[in-house]
């Protein structure tokens, strides 16, 4: 199993990115998929969650309204829309997938299976 993740980089406050991930080496139709982050100095934190359909999707408070996580099944990728970027928002962003519907928020909490190595965000003010 590999989680690749991309589309970090170096923005100034107010701008947009968008991280991808692209999964391999089994089907993920079925699991839910998420995206966390981990600042320098700071544990790993949930920031966005999808179930296994997209269906349903989590956030942390402090990135709803910016950010809108999106998958394609098809392609076996997941997504991160990033909008109006905060000096905040600066960390490693890495995607996960959890052998689970994902269709409840505990299930990003508890613990995810694969992780992916991860890309980084930087915002300048």
């Amino acid at each position: 199993v590999q989680l690749q993740a991309s589309g970090g980089g170096l923005v100034q406050a107010g701008d947009s990115l968008r991280l991808s991930c692209a999964a391999s080496g089994r089907n993920f139709n079925r699991d839910a998929m998420g995206w966390f982050r981990q600042a320098s100095g700071k544990e790993r934190e949930f920031v966005a969650g999808a179930s296994w359909s997209g269906g349903t999707v989590f956030y942390a408070d402090s990135v709803k309204g910016r950010f809108t996580i999106s998958r394609d099944n098809g392609k076996s990728m997941v997504y991160l829309q990033m909008n109006n970027l905060k000096l905040e928002d600066t960390a490693v962003y890495y995607c996960a997938v959890k052998d689970n519907l994902g269709l409840y928020y505990e299930a990003f909490l508890n613990g995810m299976d694969y992780w992916g190595k991860g890309t980084q965000v930087t915002v300048s003010s």
